[in-house]
């Protein structure tokens, strides 16, 4: 029963008691009639006049009761914004103040409530951090627009983190996307991260984030949320600006130096023939030898240097099938020659494309380079009679993805971020220049890559390209 309810069964009840009570003392009072009248008309005329006495009071007295009901009823409502009408007595209007200051104050708190979410609405959607709160049983409540094209989840509110992470590592196979790829990652690293730590990680991509685990308290219970900031082109920013400093200030030290020392080296030949023959014959051959590692050396600094003085690409509708068909018959015959089957798996037609043919050219014989000798590499320790380096060319989406697959499976267990690291190569005599020089044309281009091992073992290079204008 509402209170209002109660209310009027409590008035009808006082009343009805009134109203009993008055009527048996109306009846004693019956008795006074034949011997005293007047003191009978006196009782009666008290008696009435109790009755309307008691009923105003207890309607007087039932009154607050009323206002309450009707305040608790405004406030089950929410209608912060309603007011009581003042009674007419002094009590009521205190209390009807009282009330109406209360709804005042409470229509205030809603609007401040209500402006302050509004604020950390519109906060949380321009933000660039990733940012995932999660609710007391540690299931996703509220996901920004970021998180959501980063981890590239739908309808994520209300199941866990490791929900999402079996269902990401079922669909993310040999045709997996980058997305999917980055997606899996990330979830793993957010779920392993403890409360209150941050921490730096790598997706397959080798792009790099920082995670962060807090928390906070709702209604006296702790809930848990998660941040997470890309840091890639800030870090490959600083990075290359550090490399491009120290690779000008190595080319300037040693392109003098080898100069310098070319030019002494030149003037010390004219010296052999002062020399006894055999003795002349031995410093000639000395002489070549330090001026063929002094070539190598200015050689060294010079493929550095190409590096950070690469221009901006002159795009320029181009034919990537046309391009990578030049590569394929560039290195068919030394693959052949090594037992290496190199071809086409898969190559759908795609319309041209806006980009610097020779750069990208120069990009794709480096990955095909790597892979034919990772290939090599592999059959020699291994004792295999043969490999292979497979290409396929496949519309994805809206665009295309180009993946260059090989069976040397040389990747191990190197981190993803050392991947495209200055100066980092998985071989044995490398100077980690070629990644490094196909991150630099990749990123210049726009286009998303990446490099890992796939289902099989075998490594994998996928370079994610988009539709034709």
């Amino acid at each position: 029963m509402s209170l209002l309810g109660t209310l009027a069964s409590l008035s009808r009840r006082f009343t009805l008691y009134l109203i009993v009570l008055h009527a048996l003392l109306f009846g004693l009072a019956l008795f006074l009639l034949r011997e005293r009248p007047l003191l009978f008309l006196g009782a009666e005329a008290l008696i009435l006049t109790s009755l309307v006495l008691g009923m105003g009071l207890s309607r007087r007295a039932l009154e607050p009761l009323g206002y309450t009901a009707r305040f608790r009823d405004l406030l089950q409502e929410q209608n912060y914004a309603a007011r009581l009408l003042p009674g007419g007595g002094s009590e009521l209007n205190e209390l009807a103040t009282l009330f109406n200051s209360l709804l005042g104050a409470l229509h205030q708190e809603r609007l401040k409530l209500g402006e302050q979410q509004g604020f950390l609405d519109r906060l949380l959607e321009a933000t660039p951090s990733a940012v995932i709160v999660l609710d007391f049983d540690g299931r996703i409540s509220l996901m920004n627009a970021c998180a959501q094209t980063l981890l590239a989840l739908d309808n994520a509110p209300g199941k866990p983190l490791r929900a999402w992470l079996t269902g990401t590592a079922r669909c993310l196979g040999e045709a997996g996307s980058a997305a999917q790829a980055r997606s899996l990652a990330l979830l793993a690293a957010l779920d392993a991260l403890p409360a209150g730590e941050s921490r730096l990680f790598s997706d397959p991509d080798g792009r790099r984030y920082r995670g962060q685990r807090g928390q906070f308290f709702d209604r006296g219970f702790a809930r848990h949320f998660l941040l997470v900031d890309e840091l890639t082109e800030e870090l490959e920013n600083s990075e290359r600006a550090t490399y491009e400093k120290l690779v000008r200030v190595l080319g300037h030290e040693v392109n003098n130096t080898v100069a310098a020392t070319g030019s002494v080296l030149d003037s010390l030949l004219y010296y052999r023939s002062q020399l006894a023959e055999r003795d002349g014959e031995d410093f000639g051959t000395a002489i070549s030898a330090v001026k063929r590692r002094n070539a190598r050396l200015g050689e060294f600094i010079e493929r550095f240097t190409r590096i950070v003085k690469m221009p901006a690409p002159e795009l320029r509708p181009a034919s990537l099938q046309a391009i990578a068909e030049d590569i394929l018959w560039l290195y068919r015959e030394p693959c052949r020659n090594r037992g290496i089957a190199l071809g086409w798996e898969v190559c759908e037609e795609i319309a041209a494309l806006p980009l610097d043919s020779q750069l990208l050219e120069q990009a794709l014989l480096n990955i095909v380079k790597n892979a034919m000798e990772a290939v090599e590499a592999t059959m020699r320790e291994t004792g295999q009679a043969s490999g292979y380096v497979r290409l396929a060319l496949r519309r994805e989406g809206g665009g295309a993805r180009l993946s260059i697959a090989d069976s040397g499976g040389r990747l191990g267990l190197v981190p993803p971020g050392q991947l495209f690291a200055p100066f980092f190569s998985t071989k044995k005599d490398g100077q980690g220049i070629g990644l490094l020089f196909v991150r630099e044309v990749l990123t210049r281009h726009g286009f998303p890559y990446r490099l890992a091992a796939d289902a099989n073992g075998a490594t994998r290079f996928d370079i994610w390209l988009p539709a034709a204008a």
